[in-house]
């Protein structure tokens, strides 16, 4: 059985002149304002040209559809995101708990930080979620993930440091997407953020005496 084509994502093109830069950045622009106005399920390249002012073959001159600007908008804030993630673990000047306490409340903010993009974003996902140009931001962050486990759980067997990582950044992720859905007080945020920061540095320290 051959296996399911994997979505086209990329830009057709990249932008080379200040004029293209302003076209790409006004077409991102109005897909926001449709996926928000929208939802993902009628979001179409017909609905962001009018939207951004433009005609469709415009659109289709960097985009070839409607998933590639979806996952446009995607990898802008899993960029983000990873910079965050990235700056925040690998600051050897603290230690791997205060590290990881310090990511927990970083990311818990930026979940309501334009909440209502990541979640369409999230609803659009099985769109580009396949595609190899995805698979590689997750690559990117899975390796950041590794890095600082390798340093937070020393002499730890690899298979236990990865199970680890991906249960601290799928719960982390989880909770985050829950308390976005939802109005919360600052106040209730940081609770869960200082709940949560404890739950995962109690485990990691108890891999450790294993």
């Amino acid at each position: 059985m051959p296996k399911p084509r994997r979505p086209q994502i990329s830009l057709r093109k990249t932008p080379q002149q200040a004029r293209s830069t302003e076209l790409v950045a006004a077409i991102l622009e109005a897909a926001v304002q449709v996926l928000l106005r929208e939802g993902a399920q009628r979001f179409t390249t017909a609905r962001v040209a009018e939207r951004a002012g433009v005609s469709v073959g415009s659109v289709y001159q960097y985009f070839p559809n409607k998933a590639a600007i979806l996952f446009r908008l995607q990898a802008d804030e899993w960029q983000q995101t990873t910079g965050m993630v990235r700056q925040l673990l690998q600051d050897q000047r603290k230690p791997p708990a205060r590290r990881l306490r310090e990511l927990v409340h970083a990311f818990i903010r930026s979940e309501f930080e334009e909440a209502q993009v990541r979640l369409a974003l999230a609803d659009a996902a099985p769109l580009y979620r396949d595609a190899v140009e995805s698979e590689a931001l997750i690559q990117e962050w899975d390796a950041i993930i590794a890095a600082f486990m390798r340093e937070a759980l020393p002499g730890v067997p690899t298979p236990r440091r990865k199970r680890a990582g991906e249960l601290v950044m799928t719960t982390l992720s989880s909770v985050g997407e829950h308390l976005s859905r939802s109005a919360q007080q600052p106040k209730a945020v940081r609770a869960y953020g200082e709940a949560m920061a404890d739950m995962f540095c109690a485990y990691l320290e108890s891999l450790q005496v294993r």
